[in-house]
């Protein structure tokens, strides 16, 4: 019995790559399901790469930057070389888009941000964040930072939980102690934060003067705070929250000046959100469902011309988050499995879309200039992820080069940091 069940362990792991240890997953394999070619990134149990719209690329594209239990580490993404460049547990922000410097904050280290060279691993203070606050992001040309100021019902800035590096759905108000604050689910947690109605504030710091301004003031959840990748001064941020509740994805100016609100709901229980910049900074992105758990579309705004387009997609296709390629030729999507908002039997993919828009047939009768463009996507599915246990997003990125997808996975227990090829491997 004990012969047989070796047997079995090696016959499952030659079924999904070249042999290794049996604590450790495999380095690379093509998926039997889908034909394509997948590498995992990271060595060490418990890595995973950033939030979908973090920027963790390095300005040349060659470099991937990816968190460790013990630190901060870059993946070479031509020889997969490994360095690490911080050591001790922080919190990551993202990579600089100008210098290629990492943003962090160290874990109980108080409200400082600090940057590190990932070439000389020299790290530096960078600023202290105002109380209360909790630091999203870092502009194009690396000025300012972003974040958000909570405020108890008495006025008094929340104490520092953490810097944050992602959106954040602690509840501040019930303790500093999230392992006896956290509601029994993910659900339950967004709606009592969103319940307590606390003041908030946005604001930036100028990072060579120190200079802090607030701004926005509201007893909406703020949250998802990014800055555009072109546009030094232009901020993205969401009214958190259940999403049929809220009217959810603005932009403003970083010196507080031209709110807008990207999208407006047409029905009941409509819901849009898991907004993100495209690369070139003019377009808006979002997951729009219309109405909620029934229709699926990722939708777009242009903040030049005002121009919105719609991109349809199945049920299986939904995913938790989306992203597009730097050209904007390409989307991707991490899959959801049937416990999610799509309840999608066979969702659980990583997927390549590609957007295809509807001919209007309408011109010249019909003025369609000011119309939603509509299109749809034509889904390949990349990895099988069947085995991944969705609690932890797999958060899909493209490559710079465009030629990987990167996400991030527990489909062989820890997660680690894998990419997928686009393009097929060759059959043998």
């Amino acid at each position: 019995m004990r012969m047989l069940k070796v047997l079995v362990s090696v016959v499952g792991l030659l079924s999904v790559g070249p042999f290794v240890h049996a604590d450790e997953p495999p380095t690379e394999w093509v998926d039997a399901d889908t034909g394509h070619r997948v590498v995992r990134l990271s060595k060490e149990p418990g890595s995973q790469s950033l939030y979908f719209h973090q920027n963790a690329y390095s300005p040349d594209g060659r470099k991937l930057m990816i968190s460790t239990p013990s630190g901060i580490s870059t993946v070479d993404l031509q020889t997969r070389e490994i360095e690490q460049v911080v050591q001790g547990p922080v919190h990551v922000i993202m990579t600089g888009r100008k210098t290629g410097q990492i943003y962090y904050t160290k874990r109980g280290g108080g409200g400082v941000v600090y940057a590190v060279d990932p070439q000389t691993k020299q790290s530096h203070e960078v600023a202290k964040i105002p109380e209360g606050a909790g630091v999203n992001c870092v502009n194009c040309d690396e000025t300012l930072l972003a974040g958000t100021i909570t405020y108890q019902s008495d006025g008094t800035p929340q104490p520092t939980l953490r810097a944050t590096t992602a959106p954040t759905f602690g509840v501040p108000a019930l303790g500093s102690d999230a392992s006896t604050t956290r509601p029994a689910n993910r659900g339950q947690m967004i709606e009592r934060r969103y319940n307590l109605h606390l003041p908030m504030d946005l604001y930036v710091l100028d990072i060579k003067s120190g200079e802090v301004k607030k701004f926005n003031h509201s007893t909406q959840w703020l949250n998802h705070l990014q800055f555009s990748p072109t546009d030094p001064q232009q901020l993205l941020f969401c009214h958190e929250g259940p999403w049929h509740k809220v009217d959810r994805t603005w932009t403003i100016r970083a010196d507080g000046t031209g709110l807008q609100q990207i999208h407006f709901r047409t029905m009941a229980m409509e819901i849009e959100g898991h907004e993100w910049f495209g690369a070139d900074g003019q377009t808006v992105w979002y997951d729009l469902q219309t109405p909620r758990g029934e229709d699926f579309w990722v939708g777009g705004y242009n903040l030049t011309n005002g121009q919105r387009t719609w991109y349809h997609l199945q049920r299986d296709e939904w995913s938790v988050h989306f992203n597009v390629s730097a050209d904007g030729k390409l989307f991707a999507g991490d899959g959801g499995d049937p416990g999610q908002v799509a309840k999608a039997p066979n969702g659980q993919w990583i997927y390549l879309l590609r957007p295809k828009l509807l001919n209007d047939r309408g011109v010249p009768d019909i003025d369609s200039s000011k119309l939603i463009k509509p299109g749809v996507f034509h889904a390949e599915k990349l990895v099988n992820m069947a085995k991944h246990d969705y609690r932890l997003e797999p958060n899909v990125t493209f490559t710079p080069d465009m030629k990987w997808i990167v996400f991030r996975s527990n489909m062989f227990g820890p997660s680690h940091v894998f990419a997928v090829e686009i393009t097929k491997a060759a059959k043998s």
